[in-house]
């Protein structure tokens, strides 16, 4: 089965052929760094992401999944181009989420988004393109890395996000999102 077969029976019905989800329930794949989206489906092969959705919907699809149909999954999103999306968060948090993205939380010692997931959230191998995901997608992880231990390979992340408030997550998953679309 060829990698565009797989995303037009597999992975179509949540993220979209092209990989760019209409709903805000899952994330957007399309431009996804080709590392980071190997590893996360090998997480949910071996029931390493234990979040709600990782069990849900991940863990039963990517049983079965060889390591070259996820190599080959890995490579066809990535070669996908994101797609423009309406704004989804309040247009007042983007400032906040802009400072938060580019400068971090300082007196908090949360370092800045770009740091690891590039000036323009584009990512950077391990670390994923966030640029353009959804916000409620958004808010839902940096939640779970803050509140559980459910993304074992996140350990990064809960450290960076166990400082952040609700007003901090939702500001940021605003700006995100809106970031253009590359």
């Amino acid at each position: 089965m060829t990698s565009l077969t797989m995303a037009q029976q597999v992975c179509a019905n949540c993220h979209g052929v092209t990989g760019n989800s209409v709903s805000p329930n899952f994330p957007n794949l399309a431009g996804q760094t080709p590392t980071y989206f190997m590893a996360q489906l090998n997480g949910f092969k071996g029931h390493g992401r234990q979040d709600p959705a990782g069990f849900e919907y991940m863990w039963g699809i990517s049983r079965s999944l060889t390591d070259a149909q996820i190599s080959g999954l890995a490579s066809y999103y990535a070669n996908q181009k994101p797609a423009h999306q309406a704004i989804e968060g309040a247009a007042s948090r983007m400032s906040a989420g802009k400072e938060i993205f580019e400068a971090g939380v300082p007196a908090k010692n949360v370092p800045a988004c770009l740091g690891c997931h590039g000036a323009e959230g584009q990512g950077n191998d391990t670390f994923p393109r966030i640029a353009g995901q959804h916000a409620d997608y958004l808010v839902k992880q940096l939640t779970v890395f803050q509140r559980t231990n459910d993304r074992p390979l996140g350990a990064i992340m809960e450290t960076v996000a166990h400082e952040l408030t609700r007003d901090d997550i939702e500001n940021v998953a605003a700006y995100v999102q809106a970031m253009p679309n590359r």
